[in-house]
């Protein structure tokens, strides 16, 4: 999981919209050029989970390089989803968006870890995380539309703790407590809507990474 060379900071062209950490915890590091990656596709997946992409973003995912084949299924996900972004225009992508996951009463899909753990929103699962995300000096953004155990912002979440250089021991305890125990099912959901298309490509990249991610904290865990 870590790289052996360091590559200059380079800025993420991301910027956070649902988390926040407190000024402490803002120090720009040296990352490792593997980290920035896994911190940069962690806030594109994040963006992506939380709002359609603008006309600008579409087109930059349509021109995206292809992930290294060591990546396996992420590799032919991320291409089947780099294929659709240059196929489908953005106001098709948000009318997508607005059908799947936006509604007056309860929306079509509902990524919220909450929800999928114990079958109820706003739940103790969120209040669990509420208080890991204070041990950490992190926070919900102030105007932030979704709660802080959306799917897209556990994944804003990861890419914050990778940026700031927290510990893989401290990034592993927040993965399995909170994305990887009910990821898989929601993701699931998500492929199988009826009328989704691009997010159904897009649950398949984050299903492939985060499987990756799984893997390698596993085998960082086993040589520790």
């Amino acid at each position: 999981m870590q790289a052996t060379s360091q590559n200059p900071q380079k800025e993420n062209p991301y910027p956070p919209i649902g988390m926040s950490s407190s000024a402490a915890a803002e120090t720009s590091i040296l990352l490792p050029a593997e980290e920035q990656a896994r911190a940069g596709l962690y806030s594109l997946l994040a963006h992506l989970l939380l709002a359609p992409p603008p006309a600008t973003l579409l087109a930059a995912l349509a021109q995206a390089d292809a992930l290294p084949s060591e990546t396996g299924d992420l590799e032919a996900s991320w291409e089947q989803l780099v294929l659709v972004a240059g196929i489908m225009d953005a106001d098709a992508v948000r009318d997508e968006f607005n059908a799947l996951f936006i509604a007056t009463g309860t929306p079509l899909l509902n990524p919220h870890e909450s929800l999928y753990v114990s079958g109820f929103m706003m739940d103790r699962p969120l209040a669990a995380l509420r208080d890991d995300l204070r041990d950490m000096g992190l926070a919900r953004r102030t105007g932030a539309v979704e709660l802080e155990d959306h799917l897209g912002s556990l994944c804003e979440t990861m890419s914050l703790l990778i940026s700031q250089g927290r510990p893989l021991a401290l990034q592993r305890r927040f993965f399995e407590s909170h994305l990887v125990n009910w990821a898989a099912p929601c993701l699931d959901d998500i492929r199988n809507a009826e009328g989704a298309n691009f997010y159904r490509h897009l649950a398949n990249v984050v299903d492939a990474f985060l499987q990756l991610e799984k893997e390698a904290f596993d085998m960082e865990q086993d040589n520790a």
